[in-house]
């Protein structure tokens, strides 16, 4: 088939997009967000291809996947026509939760999948069937070493979004261990928290450089209130590291016993996070533990299965 979708979450395409199909992505002259085209940092088989908006009508597309709301209108202005729809929700609702209704519920005939249980749980479909696809993960391998006795963290612009990715926590968790946030926009981090210089480092790096580099500290430290389920954190799984986190929307599902420490207790998750850094062969076995469960669950090709099945139904 030939699936049309925007280049938005690189992470989450660059695992759909090792299926079997053609994924046509939009590109326009300025790369904007309408117009990304092919990853730059994440490698992407040739299957992927390119088409400026003004082509779209002479492509044979046969599923369309939404992202953002404002893409059924991109699809009606540049396709001229709606092919078979699905509604990918990557995350979990902001507002009046519960009660929030999806901007997907009232467009006849789409499928909305989202990515965890919990999102399904809050989110207000209304209408609209609506499913559950969970993550699938490229496997970096099993690169930890831990021979830095630091803590790794990763997110993306953590002083725009604050509380809600836990940038309050890391003064607690930078006295239990140095950090190293990795992610966009985290230059100045450590000044704008009046963490020392040392104890909270910044550092913006391919998706390749990140595994490797995350792969060096000792354990993972994810501190998200409010998301949907961080990428970052399967990832560290899949590195084989140990990690510590907030039990908080779909994390307990993700982390089962014996992957790491889940807690909304900040002395218990301190308390695991010098227990790590003090003990590399306790860390070493929690994070075989924690690969073992995530390859069980998030493994690429229990999610390309689970989207071939969806695609061909949708296609029917």
């Amino acid at each position: 088939m030939r699936i049309l979708l925007w280049h938005v979450h690189g992470s989450w395409t660059t695992a759909l997009v090792q299926g079997p199909h053609t994924y046509v992505v939009p590109v326009t002259p300025d790369r904007g967000p309408d117009g990304l085209g092919r990853a730059r940092t994440w490698d992407w088989p040739d299957s992927v291809v390119e088409v400026p908006p003004e082509r779209l009508r002479d492509e044979d597309i046969d599923v369309v996947v939404l992202q953002r709301p404002h893409e059924l209108d991109l699809v009606d202005r540049w396709l001229g026509r709606r092919p078979p729809l699905v509604y990918l929700e990557h995350n979990a609702p902001h507002g009046e939760v519960p009660d929030t209704r999806h901007p997907a519920a009232d467009i006849p005939g789409v499928t909305l999948v989202h990515v965890t249980h919990f999102n399904r749980l809050m989110w207000d479909a209304g209408p609209a069937p609506s499913t559950v696809i969970e993550h699938g993960i490229v496997d970096p391998g099993p690169l930890w070493t831990g021979e830095l006795e630091r803590a790794a963290v990763a997110v993306n612009e953590p002083v725009r979004r604050g509380r809600t990715t836990g940038t309050d926590l890391l003064p607690a968790f930078a006295e239990a261990a140095p950090l190293d946030v990795f992610g966009m926009g985290t230059e100045g981090l450590a000044g704008h928290l009046g963490i020392p210089a040392d104890r909270c480092r910044s550092h913006e790096l391919t998706q390749s450089e990140l595994h490797a580099a995350m792969a060096r500290r000792r354990v993972y430290v994810h501190p998200v209130r409010w998301t949907s389920l961080g990428l970052s954190l399967l990832e560290a799984m899949h590195l084989g590291m140990p990690v510590v986190a907030l039990a908080t929307t779909e994390v307990t599902e993700a982390v089962p016993p014996g992957a790491g420490v889940v807690s909304n207790r900040i002395d218990e998750l301190t308390r695991a996070v010098r227990d790590f850094v003090a003990d590399p062969l306790h860390a070493r076995m929690v994070g075989e533990g924690a690969r073992a469960a995530v390859l069980a669950r998030y493994g690429l090709s229990r999610f390309l299965d689970d989207w071939e099945r969806l695609l061909k139904e949708v296609a029917r």
